[in-house]
């Protein structure tokens, strides 16, 4: 499949490299397929870019790569339309944001992964977590 994005181009993707948020995300319900991108310049960056929209891709990040100590409690409920059964299963990202010169990582509102499924779901922690968790740099910490 060939899809035309704003920020990467023209890219050809197989079925198997879609990821599916059957809800969307917060704010964008109607992006519902995903294709997860690594980001050439830094290591630590990915991108989620929207199949739906062309002109929708997010930064993510692994969360433990720069708060080694991050976890997520969340409901039951809110994970088991991924079909979850081992929390190893799961890959957790973060949304990264670039505002006024700021970097920082939405550690409130995860992205919450089911691998092998290719399904996601955005779900809202129960931990006090920060919506603005203020970074640095996405280069200066160590793999998690």
């Amino acid at each position: 499949m060939k899809i035309t994005t704003t920020r990467f181009g023209t890219l050809l993707l197989e079925e198997t490299d879609i990821l599916t948020f059957v809800d969307g995300l917060i704010g964008m319900e109607d992006c519902r397929r995903w294709v997860l991108l690594a980001d050439v310049q830094t290591a630590a960056l990915a991108w989620l870019q929207s199949l739906d929209r062309p002109e929708v891709a997010l930064g993510v990040v692994s969360p433990r790569r720069f708060v080694s100590s991050y976890q997520v409690r969340v409901a039951r409920r809110e994970i088991q339309p991924l079909g979850l059964s081992r929390s190893e299963d799961a890959q957790v990202l973060v949304v990264v944001s670039h505002t006024e010169g700021v970097l920082s990582l939405n550690l409130k509102a995860p992205l919450v992964i089911h691998v092998a499924e290719r399904l996601g779901r955005q779900i809202v922690a129960r931990d006090d977590h920060a919506v603005r968790h203020v970074v640095d740099s996405l280069e200066r910490r160590k793999s998690a």
